[in-house]
């Protein structure tokens, strides 16, 4: 007969399922692939269903966006996510799903690899079937030809163990096909008396109060979300969302796109080229070490003021005084006499803080990128998987996919450096002065968010640097340390390279010892051609800080081992929150006449892509 369509109440929301197998368990990676839906024909209220199993029918756009994996259908108990899904050429849907870390996924996930929990049920919703064959006792067969998976859950009793089913009641409430085997038993047991009809429409009410509490709840969330995003234009992404029916994992991911593109915040007050250059840091630091002494106060009168403008615009208090940071990035040249040289006696370009603080950091000088002006905690938008290419035969469709992304946070964390000065050189007023004290205080804060950046162990409020941070590369020289060889060194870049991450600023950083001996050392035995020629190793610029480890212990070698650092370094990033914030001790050294100046600075780091790295930890020099 003829095949005649028939529209399902939008929105209809059912659920059916698999079952999967142990083998399909990844422990280390904490996944597991399992089927979720097929064409096994299932018995509704309405009628026999057949899911139609091939992509056009499918819409799997909540599921690719990083669908939930809940626990019996219960969106309060999600214990993971969805990480790819697709319709397999036998007509099965198949995805993988990972687990959560929280202590109830811990449960869950134990309970699966233990082959405990092993039944899986799809909980999606109708938007069109076709009525494909007619039966005389009013069981007629339906093709459901547009459906759209909500949700995977795991499943305690399956309805239909006998095909490996795993079909769940819908929503909570009543289960159609039990209705309607009740009212058969009721039938056959009391013929005196005919048994109460089923309401289907009761059950067609409470599935539509069903898909309208779920429709309420996406449209708060995602409302919510772009209210937390409001300054950045998250209120009209949201809007733009419900209009187009987007799900809330869908928006979450345009949300994060979207950040990427803003402009990042900065702590600038307003200030002129002109203030800029007026700004002194000796009569700031000279009025907090004389708090008593009127004339200092009173020439500081303007750094005070800025200090105060900068505390304002991040809602707290200076420790001491706040550098704004147009005056970290003023550029002084005192060869050009409006810019101030005329009133300096010796020819000294006193160059930006930020600048200088740059120049004595070893990591930005092989490219790590350096984020300043920062405010509030942030969230730097990282892909981690792609769209798949498929082979596909002539008329088919694609296996759908979909990239992949997660984020690279950032607090700050207050890092502090101080320096000596003699209480007569704060009185100068020349810009030589004010120049070398500026210096001073950019080197120390230079050298210990350098160090950090390293080897920072994310422990004590430190930042997390290259070497703490877990899935770089790993070169080992041998049992017990080794002297590093050519051989070495092209592991180091194979490393890299294999991870498709040498791209950007690739380079080398290692300490003195370690160049001292690649010097040193040839490339190959008895040829000429030393591993480190011209600050370049392999062709790769190379670099030296002595905050590189050369402590470190591997066997019997105690403490005298080597770290050698191959990467991309542009992945490496630098946050700066807020402004420079000055702080004055004169009494650690009022016997010697000095005062201590303490730099303080929020920052953090991070590296976007662990694989871009690469470090040798065994390197011996001696």
């Amino acid at each position: 007969m003829p095949t005649t369509t028939k529209t399902i109440k939008p929105g209809t929301r059912v659920e059916r399922g698999l079952t999967f197998e142990r083998a399909q368990v990844d422990v280390a990676a904490r996944t597991v692939e399992l089927a979720f839906s097929s064409e096994t024909p299932y018995e509704r209220w309405w009628g026999i269903e057949v899911l139609d199993n091939t992509a056009p029918a499918v819409r799997l756009g909540r599921l690719t966006s990083g669908g939930p994996l809940l626990m019996d259908h219960d969106t309060r108990d999600q214990v993971g996510v969805i990480e790819s899904v697709r319709i397999d050429a036998d007509r099965v849907g198949r995805a993988v799903v990972r687990f959560g870390k929280s202590a109830r996924a811990e449960e869950v996930w134990q309970d699966v690899q233990d082959g405990i929990r092993r039944n899986v049920s799809v909980g999606y919703a109708i938007h069109k079937a076709t009525l494909v064959e007619t039966s005389d006792t009013g069981a007629d067969t339906y093709r459901i030809t547009d459906w759209e998976p909500l949700e995977i859950s795991l499943v305690s009793v399956p309805a239909d163990a006998s095909v490996g089913i795993g079909r769940s009641a819908a929503d909570g409430g009543d289960n159609p096909i039990q209705i309607l085997k009740e009212q058969r038993m009721s039938e056959a047991t009391q013929t005196s008396a005919p048994a109460a009809p089923v309401d289907h429409s009761a059950i067609e009410r409470a599935a539509i109060e069903r898909a309208h509490q779920d429709a309420t709840k996406r449209a708060a969330d995602i409302i919510a979300i772009g209210e937390m995003f409001a300054k950045q234009g998250g209120e009209r992404k949201a809007s733009e969302a419900l209009r187009a029916g987007k799900s809330v994992e869908q928006f979450r991911a345009d949300m994060l796109q979207h950040m990427a593109t803003q402009p990042i915040p900065t702590a600038d007050i307003g200030m002129t080229d002109k203030e800029a250059r007026s700004y002194s840091f000796l009569r700031a630091l000279n009025a907090m070490a004389n708090p008593g002494d009127r004339k200092a106060q009173e020439l500081a009168a303007f750094e005070r003021e800025a200090s105060e403008a900068v505390a304002a615009k991040q809602g707290r208090a200076a420790r001491g005084f706040y550098v704004p940071t147009e005056v970290q990035r003023r550029d002084l040249n005192a060869g050009a006499g409006a810019a101030g040289g005329n009133t300096v006696a010796t020819n000294l370009l006193a160059a930006s803080f930020i600048e200088l603080l740059r120049n004595k950091m070893a990591v930005t000088g092989l490219g790590a990128q350096f984020l300043s002006g920062l405010q509030g905690n942030i969230a730097i938008p990282r892909q981690t998987g792609g769209a798949t290419a498929y082979w596909v035969a002539e008329s088919a469709a694609p296996t759908e996919s979909q990239a992949a992304f997660d984020q690279v946070t950032m607090s700050p964390k207050t890092v502090g450096a101080y320096s000596d000065i003699s209480r007569k050189l704060l009185l100068q007023s020349s810009l030589d002065v004010e120049g070398f004290v500026r210096n001073d205080l950019a080197t120390v804060l230079a050298l210990a968010i350098d160090q950090a950046a390293i080897s920072g162990t994310a422990a004590n409020d430190q930042p997390r640097g290259i070497l703490s941070t877990s899935g770089i590369g790993d070169v080992a020289g041998g049992a017990n340390g080794l002297a590093p060889t050519w051989a070495h060194m092209v592991e180091l870049e194979s490393d890299v390279a294999i991870a498709n991450a040498d791209v950007g600023s690739m380079g080398y950083l290692t300490n003195a010892k370690v160049r001292g001996k690649l010097k040193t050392t040839s490339k190959v035995s008895g040829q000429n051609g030393f591993i480190w020629e011209d600050g370049m190793v392999n062709g790769y610029n190379a670099a030296v800080s002595n905050q590189v480890p050369s402590n470190l212990t591997k066997g019997t070698s105690s403490g005298v081992a080597s770290a050698i650092i191959f990467g991309n370094w542009s992945d490496l990033i630098i946050g700066q929150w807020g402004t420079l914030d000055l702080m004055v001790d004169p009494y650690s050294g009022s016997t010697s006449g000095t005062v201590r100046v303490v730099a303080l600075q929020d920052v953090d780091i991070a590296v976007r892509h662990a694989v871009s790295f690469s470090a040798m930890l065994d390197a011996l020099t001696v």
